[in-house]
């Protein structure tokens, strides 16, 4: 099939960098028909769209990194009505054997496009969704320099002088920065003072970060219910989870071709591992690890309180599995249902 798609028109592979990006246009035969290397700016994308486009009826373009350094060649390339493929980097055996550069990394992307071997269509990355992503980026970062500003109080609490310490050493993260916030410091002439003028910015910190994961909750929360409102509504689905899910899939989850696709992206599916008289699957470790815990949570909560997840369970446990296969198992079947629910993303 990927053969026949190929035919008639012209393949460009495009190895994707911060500063450059470089394409090499094959025939339907595999002919080099030529090269380029383009600056990453406006102009820079669309001389490479432009001389593509030169060179004859254009099949596809293959685009290493389209969710990094080639997301916006990849948005450049489908506003022009371009069909893109997305392209996994060479092994490290290919390149071994091959050598490395980037006219070579280009060509390989588009010999991959050209064999069939990719086939994979990027996220589109154009609405609800991205801007999903784009608040949890500043979420996640948000609660690592919270969790941080909150080690280090209690880092600098068990090393201040001892006066301090005993007032300050038993209280909880929220009494702790509370009453730190309120530290004043007239004159930085002992350990103390200093103690005190670190823990007040510590806390101070603190609070800060505390709105803005509030300010970006509140903005998380509008979106998620606007992208996939049905999605929210099932059992053990939060916000969070629905956003982590949500940005697996992308703004065009049409591209999944199944629900079994779905699980894989997940990291969901089992691999099989058979070999000879033995037969059997083993447990998938690729996959967007952000949507596998979201399913995690979702099993967890609905295995503590959904009647119908318990009794499952029962069930299972009765048949000798462990805890961790049963959750295996759930995860599965919940990547199937909300696969069902992300029809209000792009109309699946």
């Amino acid at each position: 099939m990927a053969g026949t798609m190929m035919a008639d028109g012209i393949v460009v592979g495009v190895d994707t960098h911060a500063d450059v990006h470089v394409g090499v246009a094959l025939s339907s035969l595999g002919a080099r028909l030529g090269s380029i290397q383009v600056r990453t700016d406006a102009e820079g994308l669309v001389e490479l769209a432009a001389w593509a486009e030169g060179l004859g009826s254009i099949s596809c373009f293959g685009v290493e990194g389209t969710g990094s350094y080639g997301a916006t060649l990849a948005r450049l390339l489908h506003a022009r009505g371009h069909r893109v493929v997305e392209v996994m980097r060479a092994d490290r055996a290919t390149r071994r054997s091959k050598g490395k550069s980037d006219p070579i990394d280009a060509e390989a992307a588009a010999r991959s496009v050209l064999s069939g071997a990719a086939c994979g269509v990027p996220k589109s990355a154009d609405g609800a969704v991205e801007m999903i992503r784009s608040l949890r980026v500043a979420r996640r970062s948000a609660m690592k320099a919270k969790t941080q500003a909150a080690n280090q109080l209690h880092a600098l609490v068990t090393t201040c002088p001892v006066d301090l310490r005993e007032k300050l050493g038993r209280l909880p993260v929220p009494s702790l920065v509370e009453v730190a916030a309120r530290f004043r410091v007239s004159c930085l002439d002992s350990p103390e003072a200093a103690a005190r003028l670190a823990l007040r910015h510590l806390a101070r910190r603190h609070v800060a970060l505390e709105a803005e994961i509030s300010s970006l909750d509140d903005g998380l929360q509008i979106l998620v219910a606007q992208a996939a409102p049905s999605l929210v509504s099932l059992s053990g689905v939060g916000t969070d989870v629905a956003g982590a899910l949500l940005v697996a899939a992308g703004d065009n989850p049409g591209r999944l071709r199944s629900e079994a696709s779905f699980a894989a992206l997940c990291g969901a599916a089992p691999i099989p591992a058979s070999s000879g008289k033995t037969s059997r699957h083993r447990l998938s470790r690729g996959g967007d690890r952000s949507a596998n815990n979201a399913l995690w949570r979702i099993v967890l909560v609905r295995m503590r309180y959904d009647e119908q997840t318990r009794t499952y369970v029962t069930r299972r446990t009765n048949e000798g599995l462990s805890k961790r296969e049963i959750i295996r198992c759930l995860k599965r079947y919940v990547a199937r249902e909300v696969y069902r629910h992300l029809e209000g993303v792009d109309g699946l």
